[in-house]
């Protein structure tokens, strides 16, 4: 339970990409909370413009109010990597956000997509770093809570427009009586790339989302770390 109430909202967001200045800009406007997860090892722009980064000096300030989280230092398929190296690319991208945001740093996201997570990396995870949590990419299209916080699945990856204005739906006009989680994840630089004949189609389906689950007496509107810990 979040501050007495049974409902909460939650965002994630991948990779520190520019457009992220673009979405706290909305989130802000509807007082929505989000995390972002960055890999500090690849602020470097590389040549698509709609992947161009948040630069290290802009961190503290572009997401100030929400929350920062690892994302490993160079982006690799977790499990393809030796203990050691599964290590290092969490706990070394940990500290230096915090050097970056001067606050301690609890969760993360997986890096890649398809098979990117398994027991035996989160047990790493679990056992050998301060990570108290960690994202995968597989929707649950559910709002139940999971026991499992270093493999934990959201419940709806932002692009599927329609299945996410479904589960808005459902979840503004439930009455649990048990918590309930409303988790969306994504990367700020797909409104742009996915939507190149539409001008902007996406950013205005999604502020819409966002304007319709927002200011709800019954829910709680929080960070991953201030909604899974």
């Amino acid at each position: 339970m979040w501050n007495g109430k049974l409902k909460a909202v939650t965002f994630s967001y991948d990779d520190g990409v520019l457009q992220d200045k673009r979405l706290i800009e909305i989130f802000n406007k509807y007082g929505l909370k989000a995390t972002f997860n960055l890999n500090s090892e690849l602020f470097d722009n590389g040549p698509k413009k709609t992947r161009w980064k948040v630069q290290p000096h802009e961190v503290r300030n572009v997401y100030e109010g929400h929350e920062v989280a690892v994302h490993t230092l160079t982006h690799p398929r977790l499990t393809e990597l030796d203990d050691d190296e599964i290590i290092r690319q969490v706990e070394q991208d940990r500290k230096n956000l915090e050097e970056l945001v001067g606050y301690s740093i609890t969760g993360m996201a997986y890096p890649c997509g398809g098979v990117n997570n398994d027991d035996r990396v989160a047990g790493i995870i679990r056992d050998h770093t301060p990570i108290r949590y960690a994202r995968t990419i597989t929707s649950t299209y559910s709002f139940d809570l999971q026991d499992n916080l270093y493999r934990f699945n959201p419940t709806v990856y932002h692009i599927e427009l329609d299945k996410l204005f479904e589960l808005g739906e459902e979840f503004l006009n439930s009455s649990p009586d048990k918590p309930q989680l409303f988790y969306i994840w994504g990367h700020s630089y797909e409104f742009d790339e996915l939507d190149e004949s539409q001008t902007g189609e996406r950013w205005k389906k999604f502020e819409e989302l966002c304007r319709m689950i927002s200011g709800h007496k019954d829910i709680f509107y929080g960070t991953n770390r201030q909604v899974l810990l």
